[in-house]
């Protein structure tokens, strides 16, 4: 492999993975191109600004982006490693769909070198890393591919999952370790001495199915573990015991250690990629079949919760407190907060008030509900019914003095010293 800032990389996707990815391989001195399919996402890129939000990525970009170490186009060039960061996406049977994964490998194809590292990072299906070998094999016949033949290879492809957490994606893109999966120990090896560059944590090596099966193992673990938390409110709400004060009993346990319950589980990962396994193995996987059930379910349960204390409270204005997938970040991909928030919409109209401080605009899915986006001083003294999908910094931040006369549907527990509601609207909560 090319050494120093002679080595070229090219990063397929600069998404929330792929720009952060692409922002830290530059930083080190390497030059960077980022490859993308939005014309606006290349402009913001090459302007040095960031078209989505994270803890010190603007900061970053725009110091790459003016020492020249990072450009952003639509097409692809040469260079000596290819990191495809692309989604993986599920179809509405829960299958899931490579499509753009094998269209990045498609593009890789037409500048393809000998001795080029190719390195998947897209949350995929076990088999997808040997899937883009074979598409290269048959897109670039005069090149020899690893597991190929018994020759040596003149191309090493790799799987590299991410595993970082929205809000600290540039510190553990750095910190956390890495699994590497090579289609063949050299191909592993080799995608190691790449990451060696800019990843402090420990590189541990192997094949690409278990790195593949590995990343989906992570996020279905705690799928199950969330889907036990949403069970338990939901039995909670059937006995009237308060699931939050149940939760903090039982971790006081010193071998017990609940998540916290909410209205459902949000992002690419968690709530998509659990189905993978099950698509694999559909037989062997009831318990991850049904956790990926509870936790979706959990969305419906959270707007009948919330529309029963709405119709306690006619003709009064509604607080929808956020829509991000989590706290502090602004990524609503397969948000349950979004989904309540606009089923609300749907029923409500104009009554409903969005407050999400990470959002400029309502997404389209709010689009003729009435719904309006106002800021959170406005929701407190304009709503006297709340309703809240995140947890939010800036939620938690609330005093019960400005929220004690409010009648609140909490799904993320911020707000324990909340006072009880009326025993009519408890009735109509728990009839839901």
């Amino acid at each position: 492999m090319v050494s120093g800032s002679d080595l070229k990389v090219a990063v397929i996707g600069l998404g929330y993975i792929g720009l952060p990815t692409a922002a830290v391989i530059a930083r080190t001195g390497v030059q960077v191109l980022g490859i993308d399919v939005s014309e606006h996402v290349v402009e913001t890129v090459n302007s040095g600004k960031v078209h989505i939000e994270e803890v010190d990525l603007d900061g970053l970009v725009s110091g790459v982006v003016a020492r020249g170490h990072l450009r952003a186009s639509t097409l692809i060039e040469p260079a000596d490693v290819f990191v495809i960061a692309v989604p993986t996406p599920f179809k509405d049977d829960h299958q899931p769909d490579i499509g753009y994964v094998l269209k990045a490998a498609t593009t890789v194809a037409a500048v393809l070198k000998a001795g080029d590292i190719v390195v998947l990072e897209s949350t995929s299906p076990v088999g997808t890393t040997e899937q883009v070998r074979d598409l290269l094999a048959q897109l670039r016949p005069d090149l020899k591919m690893p597991g190929k033949s018994a020759e040596l290879a003149d191309v090493s492809i790799a799987y590299c999952p991410e595993r970082v957490l929205p809000g600290r994606i540039l510190v553990e893109l750095i910190d956390n370790d890495r699994v590497i999966g090579g289609i063949t120990p050299r191909c592993a090896r080799k995608a190691l001495a790449f990451y060696r560059r800019f990843v402090r944590g420990a590189c541990v090596t192997t094949t690409s199915r278990a790195a593949e099966m590995t990343k989906l193992t992570e996020n279905a673990f705690r799928d199950v573990n969330i889907a036990f938390a949403n069970e338990l409110s939901l039995v909670a709400d059937t006995i009237g015991v308060d699931v939050w004060e149940v939760i903090r009993l039982a971790n006081r346990h010193p071998r017990v250690n609940i998540l916290s319950p909410g209205p459902g589980v949000g992002g690419h990962c968690i709530a998509v990629d659990p189905w993978f396994l099950v698509s694999a193995a559909p037989e062997q996987t009831p318990l991850i079949r049904t956790a990926r059930e509870v936790n979706d379910g959990k969305v419906a349960h959270s707007i009948a919760r919330a529309a029963a204390l709405i119709d306690a409270h006619p003709a009064k204005p509604v607080a929808c407190m956020g829509l991000a997938f989590k706290a502090n970040i602004d990524d609503f991909r397969e948000s349950p907060a979004l989904k309540v928030a606009a089923a609300l919409a749907e029923l409500y109209g104009e009554r409903i008030r969005i407050v999400e401080p990470y959002a400029q605009a309502l997404p389209k899915a709010f689009d003729g509900t009435g719904a309006a986006l106002i800021d959170l001083d406005d929701a407190i003294e304009q709503c006297p019914v709340m309703i809240v999908l995140v947890d939010h910094e800036v939620f938690k931040s609330v005093p019960l003095d400005e929220r004690a006369t409010k009648a609140v549907y909490d799904t993320r527990g911020i707000w324990p010293d909340q006072p009880a509601p009326s025993p009519a609207t408890a009735e109509l909560r728990l009839a839901s």
